[in-house]
């Protein structure tokens, strides 16, 4: 969205550079037709200025409304992509709530509680996929040592062993990184 931004500039820069280019180009010429006029060399009638402004005019203006329309084009189409962005994602997000209202269905109904189970993990395995196809990953602690850009130390316990120091001994709530982006912290308990 970024280069959208930077091409309404550019172009925003180039019309304005255009027009200016044009008035000035103008200006010049008409101060020399009064020069010119001056001299006697080359005859210029006030009525051939006017025209030319005219001319220059009707161009600027041209130019400015055609400036404002791609601008407020170009708005439609952020606020469009920004109240529908999340559209796709949305929609690949709706297998998983189906199947978990198949689930609360089927929740009263279920006398097996190995097969109630199962169901509840390839529902939260379908999910984690989906997560992982957005770019959505666990943050690793098991065994890891902290690191405050990615773990939130909630408590500390003293460490068994000395290479325990500095590790993370728990998680009490897993974190999410977007990419490279930390989505929310591992709360986790450290060793001392």
């Amino acid at each position: 969205m970024s280069e959208e931004i930077k091409d309404c500039q550019q172009a925003e820069e180039q019309g304005l550079e255009q027009s200016f280019c044009q008035t000035e180009a103008a200006a010049s010429a008409a101060e020399e037709a009064n020069l010119s006029a001056e001299d006697g060399s080359q005859p210029s009638t006030e009525e051939q200025l006017q025209q030319e402004l005219e001319r220059l005019k009707d161009t600027h203006l041209r130019l400015v409304a055609e400036y404002d329309n791609f601008r407020k084009r170009t708005l439609k189409e952020k606020s469009e992509l920004i109240r529908n962005g999340g559209e796709k994602v949305l929609t690949e997000l709706l297998p998983v709530v189906d199947d978990l209202d198949i689930a609360l269905q089927n929740l009263d109904k279920a006398s097996d509680l190995e097969a109630l189970k199962e169901g509840m993990h390839l529902i939260h395995a379908k999910f984690v996929d989906y997560l992982s196809r957005q770019g959505v990953k666990a943050i690793e602690t098991e065994g890891a040592a902290f690191d405050d850009e990615l773990h939130e130390a909630i408590a500390l316990l003293p460490a068994a062993a000395e290479e325990q120091k500095g590790k993370i001994m728990d998680c009490v709530k897993k974190g999410y990184k977007l990419h490279d982006k930390v989505l929310r912290h591992a709360s986790v308990v450290v060793g001392q």
